[in-house]
């Protein structure tokens, strides 16, 4: 599994434990890397946080303005080819750019 986090500087709170705790994570074999958003601004990137399934189903997470899913946990799962291909590129331009859990240093 691989997981791919863009996130703002200086980080929040929430991120910096964010980070702390993706060490178990980690050595449960997942892989995650952390993109500085500055350098994602010439990537093309879908509007919402989403998960990419076997590359067929994606799921898009909506989230209100402090981060929060929202209320109703209405979340929007697709199949179309168009929509999976965009947030598979997406995905794979943030990874092949992203700084491994291992060597990112939240500031």
């Amino acid at each position: 599994m691989r997981r791919a986090r863009i996130v703002s500087a200086p980080v929040s709170d929430y991120i910096r434990f964010g980070h702390h705790v993706t060490v178990g994570n980690v050595a449960a074999g997942e892989q995650v890397r952390w993109l500085p958003r500055r350098r994602a601004s010439d990537l093309a990137l879908p509007g919402n946080d989403f998960w990419l399934f076997d590359d067929n189903l994606v799921v898009f997470l909506h989230f209100t303005g402090d981060g929060e899913l929202f209320p109703d946990g209405d979340e929007e799962r697709t199949t179309d080819p168009a929509v999976v291909r965009l947030c598979s590129t997406a995905f794979e331009a943030v990874w092949e750019r992203a700084v491994p859990h291992e060597e990112y240093l939240p500031s």
